[in-house]
């Protein structure tokens, strides 16, 4: 630990001290624990003795560093917490950096009626995805949310000494219960788990989370256009947890409607909790304060529609308020399990929450309405009874041979991407009347399609239509891949008109981002596909980041995906139409994990306009969600983000002389990292010079680490990809190719080129943004470490020639950072990341030599007796760099 543990003071630190006398007093208990737990390895942990450590000394070892590693990110997230409320209560909302308060202040000026438009179309979907990136079990992640509790209380000053050293005590048991608890998962998950550990979220935060962030959009607001309510829901959460069964052959038809019950179950119980509470509270008597009639016909409306008991109908009387959210209950019991009475569609339950509202205004108690009945209706206009909206994921090879295996009952079924399959399949979709294929002559393969597409219509038309989401095709390489879903679709019962049922393109890797535009353009052409998606006349596209970059490198899938966007745009304007952008990003830089804020804001103008999707995966969704000022705070500046980028008005500068050397940049990038892929021996190198192989001992998600169990660098997934760089510290996907495409444009452009270089960097949002992110990557790259990873690979003319080209490519980009930063070393401009790295930094290096001894040693020998230490090396690692995959 060293003076890691106790913390050494950075101006940045959040609380200014605060954070460091957080690692002080936990780094105490820690080594309490360690004290009693582990003796023997203490003094390593402290760095009193700089032996690794072996044996069973190596696994308490381990165990300890990540329980320390695992506590200063919980502190770091407390002390964020605190910061922004200490600021709020100084300065005021506006002050709070991602608040809808600061962007509205710093907003320009408009017309009521454009800044009410924007308001009333903003709305933001995050997605929980069960990619299985979160290394830490349900368990560990329940200890760590009941710490961080622990934490916001000791932030008051009311504690005696004596209650202070209680509540401290109490962190030292948790920290003891993470001791004692295994951390490593013994089995993997199933959907079944995954869709739990979802769901706890918004039992844990999200379900609270979501009316405060509510109350800070209508507060915000208010002083520009009144008091009455704006733009509610701004939150349509999302999942793919149940939903997704791309290449996760444990995901099937059952599984989604289990998900889709489990959903509605988990917000049906918060809507119980609430209504009770409010029925306690609310014992105004008609004797106390006689009711308006306005008032009384609203609540008995309310309560006439409730099919009660003559009993019921006498309980409370003169308490109609009481009556009314006692009639509301039982028929939100009844909707829970379908029994007569129940709500026959959401917003039904939300008109009869709004009556009790009016109603309480109508009397002046308009504080009990927003005390005990907004924060029901708002969560109702949020989440539903379903909770999330789940979208459907499947790729197009499969719907592709599902499609084959319908057309096989009537004789060969054509080729696939011949012209006879495209006549055949536009045909079809215009036909009146479709033979419904004959289930017994299908393989398992279609007909589990065609249930779980039966499954999606019945939904959506069920108490609430927003159960099921859209079909996203992974995958999308034409437009008969997109009319295939929509045939599959009328075979499953859709109808012939107009189907309800939206289809969604994701377009992952650089070939398909180009192609998306002239996709789109002949989709619409298709008369059943433009009725089918026009109806909002909104289109939802999904990018894929992580794909792309595995695919291009990141600069190149950057670039790409900007271009995509302006010309998706372009596509659809010309269509009459605007695009949703569904942006599919993961945590790490490779993935597309840049900072909110500044991510969006460098988003193409005009491809945003209010409304925008994203993906939270693995563990971002447990940093972002699992605590409710997180979660707030999270929402609020995603909502923000998107609605500052909507409110500009000012046309975007046109600089070609930018374009142009984007485009230049991505393809000598693009070059450079496919040059590197395409070596002799980088396969070789990227098995034994990582730990990807040995990935799935960790069993963190349902799903296999490949698509389709080939064992090719293509069919590999891109999050063991980003995973086994970033384990083996070369983090290649977050870098490589930049110092070549730097380079080169200056040796060519020479003084020209590197004015037109750091005017970018100041002016380009983009540009500024590759950059920023290719220094994060650089600065938690370590050719030091990577070379001992190196010593791995058995072949030396391979382990020399790829790590040469990787070291001479880092030097390369170092050096373009450098001269952008005018001579800053890496990392210098980004103080509170460096800081916080430095507290692990020296502990890291010694799980790295750890990882390097264990792989050698268990590819050395047939068994596998230090398999426990290895996967302890890598969760280790992902908690300390704050990223798996």
């Amino acid at each position: 630990m060293r003076a890691a543990m106790v913390g050494m003071a950075q101006p940045e630190d959040a609380g200014t001290g605060y954070a460091d006398r957080l690692r002080a007093e936990l780094g105490g208990l820690w080594r309490n624990v360690i004290a009693r737990r582990a003796p023997r390895v203490l003094p390593m942990l402290l760095g009193e003795d700089g032996n690794l450590p072996a044996g069973a000394d190596m696994t308490a070892y381990l165990q300890g560093l990540d329980i320390w590693f695992q506590l200063l990110r919980i502190i770091d997230e407390n002390a964020a917490t605190r910061s922004r409320r200490v600021v709020e209560t100084n300065e005021g909302a506006a002050a709070v950096a991602g608040s809808f308060a600061r962007v509205l202040s710093a907003a320009p000026e408009m017309a009521p009626d454009n800044f009410r438009r924007v308001t009333r179309r903003l709305c933001v979907g995050p997605t929980l995805t069960a990619h299985p990136t979160e290394a830490k079990r349900v368990t560990v992640l329940e200890i760590h949310r009941r710490i961080y509790r622990a934490l916001v209380n000791l932030e008051t000053d009311r504690w005696t000494p004596r209650e202070r050293e209680g509540l401290l005590s109490a962190i030292e048991g948790e920290i003891d219960l993470l001791w004692l608890t295994g951390e490593l998962r013994r089995q993997r998950p199933t959907p079944l788990d995954e869709i739990e550990w979802g769901l706890q979220f918004f039992r844990d935060s999200l379900f609270d989370a979501a009316p405060n962030v509510l109350r800070r959009f209508q507060e915000a607001v208010a002083p520009h256009l009144g008091p009455e309510e704006h733009g509610v829901p701004l939150l349509r959460f999302h999942s793919w947890i149940g939903g997704d069964r791309d290449g996760n052959p444990h995901v099937t038809a059952e599984t989604t409607g289990i998900a889709l019950a489990a959903g509605k179950k988990a917000i049906i119980a918060r809507y119980l909790q609430g209504l009770t509470l409010a029925v306690q509270r609310l014992s105004i008597s008609s004797e106390i304060s006689a009711l308006p009639q306005d008032a009384r016909e609203l609540l008995h409306s309310v309560i006439e529609a409730a099919p009660l008991p003559d009993e019921a109908r006498r309980r409370n009387p003169g308490e109609v308020f009481r009556q009314a959210m006692s009639a509301i209950r039982h028929r939100i019991i009844a909707t829970a399990e379908d029994g007569p009475g129940a709500y026959r569609h959401v917003r039904d339950f939300i008109a009869e929450l709004r009556k009790v509202e009016t109603a309480l205004a109508i009397i002046g108690a308009e504080r009990l309405g927003h005390l005990l009945v907004r924060p029901l209706r708002w969560q109702a206009e949020v989440f539903g009874f379903r909770t999330v909206t789940l979208d459907v994921r499947q790729n197009s090879s499969v719907t592709t041979r599902a499609l084959a295996a319908i057309w096989s009952q009537a004789g060969p079924a054509p080729e696939y991407g011949t012209a006879e399959w495209s006549r055949r399949l536009r045909a079809e979709l215009g036909q009146a009347d479709l033979s419904e294929p004959d289930p017994g002559f299908l393989g398992d393969e279609a007909a589990e399609l065609l249930t779980l597409l039966r499954l999606m219509h019945r939904m959506r038309f069920g108490a609430d239509p927003l159960a099921v989401g859209p079909f996203i095709l992974s995958m999308t390489r034409s437009c008969d891949d997109l009319l295939g879903v929509f045939l599959l679709a009328r075979y499953a019962g859709f109808g012939t008109e107009r189907l309800d049922l939206r289809v969604v393109p994701l377009f992952e890797t650089i070939a398909d981002l180009r192609a998306a535009p002239q996709i789109l353009d002949e989709l619409l052409r298709v008369p059943l596909a433009r009725r089918s998606l026009a109806a909002e006349h909104r289109v939802e596209i999904m990018l894929g980041y992580s794909d792309s970059n595995k695919d291009g490198g990141f600069v190149c899938s950057t670039w790409e995906l900007e271009k995509a966007q302006r010309s998706i745009a372009r596509t659809l304007a010309r269509h009459g139409l605007a695009p949703t952008f569904f942006h599919g990003r993961g945590g790490s830089v490779s993935r597309g994990g840049a900072p909110t804020e500044r991510a969006i804001a460098a988003q193409p103008q005009g491809t945003i306009d209010g409304q925008l999707r994203t993906t939270e995966q693995g563990e971002v969704v447990s940093s972002k969600f699992a605590n409710r000022g997180t979660a707030e705070y999270q929402l609020e500046l995603l909502a923000s983000s998107v609605m500052a980028q909507s409110l500009k008005t000012a046309p975007e500068p046109v600089r070609p002389e930018f374009h142009d050397t984007l485009e230049a940049l991505s393809d000598m990038s693009f070059t450079a990292y496919r040059a590197l892929l395409h070596r002799p021996g980088f396969i070789t190198y990227f098995t034994q010079a990582s730990p990807v192989e040995e990935l799935a001992l960790l069993k963190m998600g349902s799903r296999p680490p490949r698509r389709f169990g080939a064992n090719s660098l293509d069919d590999l997934r891109a999050i063991p990809w980003v995973f086994a760089w970033s384990q083996n510290r070369h983090l290649i996907t977050g870098w490589y190719g930049f110092g070549s495409a730097i380079g080169t444009f200056r040796r060519f452009h020479r003084d020209e080129g590197d004015a037109l270089l750091r005017r970018m960097f100041q002016q380009s949002r983009i540009f500024r943004l590759i950059v920023d992110e290719v220094e994060k990557s650089l600065f938690h790259a370590n050719m030091g470490i990577a070379a001992k990873y190196a010593a791995l690979v058995s072949d030396a003319a391979v382990r020399q020639d790829i790590l040469g080209r990787i070291t001479q490519e880092y030097d390369r980009s170092r050096s373009a950072v450098a001269f952008l930063n005018a001579g800053l070393d890496v990392g210098g401009r980004f103080t509170n990341m460096a800081a916080r790295f430095g507290h692990v930094r020296a502990d890291l290096d010694r799980v790295h030599d750890l990882q390097v001894r264990l792989l050698r040693d268990n590819r050395a020998q047939a068994d596998t007796k230090n398999s426990i230490a290895l996967m302890q090396t890598m969760n280790c690692i992902s908690t300390a760099l704050g990223w798996t995959g």
